[in-house]
């Protein structure tokens, strides 16, 4: 396993902290195992440590790097293998759907730098009929958030949006010391498998998701007065749940529910 050269100063712009330590960088790829035959995809590969471990035990590796000073060290590395692809651009805008050809489905796989990581996991969904599985290292707090349940205190939209879409779990915890340089937040390895079909089924999601973001906006607020002035085909008070309750006391099937009855 390389660390990040002295030649490279991870660039605060790019949210990069290089991921340095050994028993961690073991631990994700066992947790991710991929099969000979499998399609990984890696989102800001740096100096290709967790690369190293899953370039030899899949198919196919595409990986997808923003910063282009490390882009020669991974060619470097890595393009003696027939299966390696280097693709440099923003993940943010990259086509991964472009990626999957012969059926067999991407396993995403990314150290995530901390300012694009909600945003990105929702643009990945959008790509979600040819996504198998996510597994990405994240700031500790945004793994909570993506994992709780109704009446925990990190449970939020995140949450709710992101259970609508995926089986979500938190994998393992790792220290500010695995990375170079030093973050000053923990961080953990969280998976996500999208739903091939979601348990429940909004009829309309844009709806769902704007129900969330009103019934969250004051979320020590009860149910009635964060969605009085909100415009729906039903009016609130025929709703069959109780308005005396809080956001965080719902769930994604009373969201879902919900969200079917305000709009017809």
């Amino acid at each position: 396993m390389k660390q990040a050269p002295h030649s490279h100063r991870a660039r605060k712009r790019f949210g990069q902290n290089f991921l340095v330590d050994p028993h961690v960088i073991r631990q994700i790829a066992l947790a991710i195992r991929p099969a000979a035959s499998e399609h990984v995809v890696e989102i800001g590969p740096g100096q290709g440590a967790i690369t190293a471990l899953l370039i030899d035990q899949c198919k196919r590796l595409d990986v997808v790097e923003l910063d282009r000073d490390l882009v020669p060290g991974l060619l470097a590395q890595f393009t003696k293998y027939p299966g390696f692809q280097l693709h440099q651009g923003d993940a943010l805008k990259f086509p991964f759907a472009d990626l999957c050809r012969e059926g067999l489905p991407l396993r995403i796989v990314g150290n995530l730098p901390y300012n694009i990581s909600t945003p990105l996991i929702f643009y990945l969904l959008t790509f979600k009929a040819s996504i198998k599985d996510m597994h990405f290292m994240l700031q500790k707090e945004v793994v909570q958030r993506l994992c709780a349940h109704p009446g925990e205190k990190h449970y939020g939209k995140l949450s709710v949006m992101t259970q609508y879409y995926c089986a979500v779990e938190e994998l393992f915890d790792v220290a500010p010391g695995a990375f170079r340089p030093v973050p000053k937040v923990d961080s953990a390895i969280v998976y996500l498998r999208p739903h091939r079909q979601p348990p429940h089924i909004a009829n309309n999601v844009e709806k769902l998701e704007f129900l969330v973001k009103q019934a969250f906006q004051f979320r020590r607020k009860t149910l009635r007065n964060c969605l009085r002035n909100m415009q729906s085909d039903v009016p609130i008070d025929e709703l069959e749940w109780d308005l005396q309750l809080r956001a965080e006391n719902l769930s994604v099937q009373d969201y879902v529910d919900m969200s079917n009855q305000l709009w017809l």
